[in-house]
């Protein structure tokens, strides 16, 4: 099947625009970004949306919705003239919101008024959405900052590629990171150092680095190519010489 040319090359930038305020400092310790997009496509675009360790609220024209972290890649199809702002909590950050393990909402999305109660935001911006946030911030859970620490710390260091490593250095055990992923992350503490190890793939791909698949499956801890082959198309929704492309 042939691919669609605003794929192709970075040509997406030519239809959306985007955008990545910062939280205020009050709100930092749970929020990691806001993101605005818009776009303007006269035919239907599908837009392929890759995964992070993030809960996302996004507002729409229809309402809000609360999108607990992926497993894998999605599929959103743009259309017309149109916009979204979300929230990208930090992971670990939506935790206190939730009042639940967070991995209740993996792979799912929730209607926003299931989890924050008054009215929504209107107009939808900055500050309108932090001052809605404000209204309903819950206690500071210090779980949240050791959640979000170690998450940070797997994105940060490439040479951790094993769950035992990474226990290894926050002196505890492989069970106790799994409990603490589950309930404040979201998902377990192997697919966050597998997506962050394949995301610095992309960085590489993106920088026009020569692309030797045994050598960075290698590298990245995998038995071999296949392996890591897999990996990747489970995770971008595509072979990585086929997300090259793209960049």
């Amino acid at each position: 099947m042939p691919r669609d040319i605003r794929e192709l090359a970075g040509a997406w930038t030519r239809f959306q625009r985007h955008a990545f305020p910062r939280p205020s400092p009050d709100l930092a310790p749970y929020v990691e970004r806001y993101w605005v997009v818009s776009w303007d496509y006269a035919e239907p675009y599908r837009q392929l949306i890759v995964p992070y360790p993030n809960v996302h609220l996004t507002f729409r024209d229809s309402g809000a919705t609360v999108q607990g972290v992926c497993d894998g890649h999605r599929v959103r199809v743009l259309e017309g003239r149109s916009g979204v702002f979300g929230v990208a909590f930090r992971p670990g950050g939506f935790r206190p919101f939730l009042g639940a393990p967070v991995s209740t909402i993996t792979n799912r999305s929730l209607d926003a008024r299931q989890v924050f109660t008054g009215d929504l935001p209107d107009p939808v911006d900055v500050a309108a959405v932090e001052d809605f946030l404000r209204a309903r911030l819950p206690e500071r859970d210090a779980k949240v900052e050791r959640a979000a620490g170690i998450v940070a710390t797997i994105a940060a260091n490439p040479e951790i590629t094993r769950v035992t490593t990474l226990a290894d250095l926050f002196e505890t055990s492989v069970r106790e990171l799994q409990r603490l992923f589950a309930d404040y992350v979201g998902i377990g503490p192997k697919w966050v150092i597998r997506r962050y190890r394949l995301h610095e793939v992309t960085e590489r791909l993106a920088l026009g680095a020569p692309a030797d698949w045994a050598g960075l499956a290698t590298e990245l801890g995998y038995a071999d190519q296949a392996h890591f082959v897999r990996d990747f198309k489970d995770m971008f929704g595509e072979s990585p010489t086929w997300y090259a492309e793209r960049l």
